[in-house]
């Protein structure tokens, strides 16, 4: 019995019945708070806790899903290629805003953490948080993090991005599609992005773009912030 339970078609079955489940929710009531993400994981945990599955099992009986994350990120590229006349007019923005944007999220951690005592492995862990799911992962475990709790701080993160996203740029009153995309995609990566594109596809293409130069800028940043850091 705990062969099946931790089988990949018995995990895939089950990520993608809480997945359905989930749109099916979102579909209904058609709130923000409702993203199927969200559903997804507040239905997986409890099922997870139930049948004493742990992360390493699930994990293992997932990973095409996770593998699936790549090409997903590169098809955004057929979004950026229809919207790249409007996004070559605003290439320094871009980038300026990307590289303002991967220093903030990296300093702001690691001020946070330092403030309430963690860690240095918590800290690590935490750095690459605004940075889609496998190259977070790689980064925390360069710097000596834990791969599965970045793993969950990053889909929290895009989550909450996600939901409390498009609100603050209108609470704000950001109007710019460039820099709403540019900052669906920048802190709130996949799962952002995923969101932008339904705000519009010049919001969506830069989303797709700001995910894959967050991850270079933060790859970048990163390594250079902790040699001052952690001197």
């Amino acid at each position: 019995m705990r062969d099946i339970l931790t089988s990949e078609p018995f995990i895939l079955s089950l990520t993608i019945a809480c997945y359905y489940v989930g749109t099916l929710v979102n579909n209904w009531a058609k709130k923000p708070y409702t993203n199927p993400l969200l559903i997804s994981l507040i239905l997986i945990i409890p099922i997870l806790l139930i049948l004493d599955i742990d992360y390493e099992a699930y994990s293992k009986g997932s990973h095409i899903i996770s593998f699936m994350l790549g090409p997903a990120v590169v098809a955004l590229g057929y979004t950026l290629h229809k919207q790249i006349d409007y996004i070559r007019d605003n290439v320094r923005s871009i980038l300026i805003s990307v590289a303002v944007g991967s220093i903030v999220g990296v300093v702001s951690v690691l001020l946070i953490c330092s403030l309430f005592g963690s860690p240095k492995e918590i800290m690590v862990s935490m750095e690459p948080k605004s940075v889609t799911t496998p190259i977070a992962i790689g980064l925390s475990e360069r710097s000596g993090g834990i791969p599965s709790l970045t793993a969950i701080v990053v889909v929290i993160c895009g989550i909450l991005g996600s939901v409390v996203g498009p609100w603050f740029l209108d609470t704000i009153k950001v109007k710019s599609q460039v820099a709403r995309g540019l900052a669906m995609g920048a802190a709130a990566h996949g799962i952002g992005t995923s969101r932008a594109i339904q705000m519009g596809q010049v919001e969506g293409a830069v989303a797709g773009m700001a995910i894959g130069l967050m991850g270079v800028l933060t790859a970048v940043v990163i390594p250079i912030i902790e040699s001052f850091v952690f001197e």
